[in-house]
């Protein structure tokens, strides 16, 4: 019998750096440089390689998360109360676009389709807090309470 070699097709190679990239993740709480290119050595692949895959599913990210966590409906009845208002007011304050994290590390800022709580429009959820029908007005009061806390 000749010799047998073993063939890795495209998709498993990626459902292994997936698997790779989501185990980083869960240890590190994001994808460090240094991981990536180690993932990348590992698995015979380029960083750059590596790094499309990353930044295609955005479920991965590349930098740290920020303590607290935010996340902003946008599902229709809170759009229609004004969640985009609030975002606004929440981008201008802590100077962050969505998916991005604040410079001393205190929050994340996502944006979601929905956090079932329709009937608190417009609603956001800061860690597992739900915060309904926030203003514009409120939300500096509200993140002050959550950079008091250590």
């Amino acid at each position: 019998m000749g010799v047998q070699t073993e063939v890795v097709s495209a998709t498993e190679k990626r459902s292994t750096l997936i698997a790779r990239l989501h185990e980083v993740q869960e240890r590190e709480g994001y994808l460090p440089a240094v991981e990536i290119a180690a993932i990348a050595k590992e698995m015979g692949m380029s960083a750059a390689q590596v790094m499309g895959v990353a930044t295609f599913y955005n479920h991965f990210r590349l930098r740290p998360p920020g303590k607290h966590s935010i996340k902003v409906c946008d599902g229709t009845a809170c759009h229609v109360k004004g969640s985009n208002k609030l975002l606004d007011r929440i981008e201008a304050e802590l100077n962050i676009q969505p998916g991005e994290s604040t410079e001393d590390g205190m929050f994340t800022l996502h944006v979601v389709a929905c956090l079932g709580a329709c009937s608190m429009a417009p609603a956001m959820v800061i860690d597992d807090d739900v915060h309904g029908r926030v203003s514009p007005r409120q939300l500096k009061r509200i993140l002050n309470s959550y950079r008091r806390r250590q």
